[in-house]
């Protein structure tokens, strides 16, 4: 690698999207980093950590800052997507890292900022004297104005690709790749192939659970095996009454829902209760009325070989 190519490594632009990701990925850690330390005092008093809340948070991303910013110039969110952060103001074309006051004012502006905002939230809630009010108010007006900062910011940052937050821009630290990129070269056959088949699987997905199965299967073995005629006599019932058209095991409480098949009362009870349209899986007739088998046909005629 020539020397023009070391030097201008680290200055490739990085795309918005792995910016943008990065911060994503920074807030996610804060959250489950948070959300594991309030696990460790649910044995304790409720409401133990709500009035030392925002330093208890300032301590946790300090922690935070210190094994990141301060020692790998680089968010977590920001090593995962091979990112991190150069001093923007050096002259020079190489990689420059931060220097011990961007370090620190990044510390004041992300860590003491949060904390300040939550601070002064919970003081003027909690006081309503008329010497809050003006401090107040002109608090929000300050906290506005960051935030229409912020806004314009963001929108620079969408026409240029550089410095994703204010506190970025005005401490001029700038996000560069840590290692070059590699030019992946995937075949545009293989990448629709794959997308054709991805497309397909969640097209199956939503479509099998709407599908009944068992109706479809009734309905195609009713066209296989033409029915010559609906018998009803009391002998074509004891013929089929000894195993349930739906489990296969003698009827338990035996229900005909109007055609000759015997089925068990649960089975086809429940059968009925999930589907409104349920059809008997044997000869496809739909469910008439759920009768008892009748009691004229004796025992002896059901146990007969």
């Amino acid at each position: 690698m020539s020397s023009n190519e070391k030097n201008t490594e680290h200055t490739n632009p990085v795309l918005r999207i792995s910016q943008l990701d990065a911060l994503e990925l920074n807030k996610a850690l804060e959250q489950l980093v948070w959300s594991q330390f309030t696990h460790c005092f649910h044995g304790f008093k409720p409401g133990l950590l709500a009035r030392f809340e925002p330093e208890v948070k300032a301590f946790l991303w300090l922690f935070l800052w210190r094994f990141t910013i301060y020692s790998k110039n680089a968010t977590v969110g920001q090593s995962i997507m091979n990112i991190q952060y150069k001093n923007d103001y050096s002259q020079t074309q190489k990689y420059q890292p931060l220097s011990k006051n961007q370090k620190l004012w990044y510390a004041i502006c992300t860590v003491g900022g949060r904390w300040l905002e939550e601070r002064c939230y919970d003081l003027f809630r909690n006081h309503h004297l008329a010497s809050f009010y003006k401090i107040k108010q002109c608090t929000n007006l300050i906290v506005g104005l960051l935030k229409l900062s912020s806004l314009v910011n963001f929108l620079i940052f969408l026409q240029k690709g550089k410095f994703a937050t204010l506190t970025e821009r005005l401490l001029g630290i700038r996000s560069v790749f840590c290692k070059p990129q590699n030019i992946r070269e995937v075949g545009f056959e293989y990448m629709n192939r794959e997308l054709l088949w991805h497309g397909f699987a969640e097209f199956l997905i939503f479509l099998l659970p709407l599908i009944n199965i068992q109706k479809l299967k009734a309905k195609l073995s009713s066209w296989c095996i033409p029915i010559t005629g609906v018998p009803n006599s009391d002998d074509t019932l004891a013929t089929h009454g000894k195993e349930c058209s739906l489990c296969g095991e003698w009827p338990t409480m035996p229900h005909t829902i109007g055609c000759v098949h015997v089925f068990c009362y649960y089975c086809v009870k429940s059968s009925y209760l999930f589907d409104m349209y349920f059809t008997c899986p044997k000869c496809g007739t739909e469910v008439r009325n759920l009768q008892p088998l009748k009691s004229g046909i004796e025992m002896s005629e059901v146990n007969a070989p």
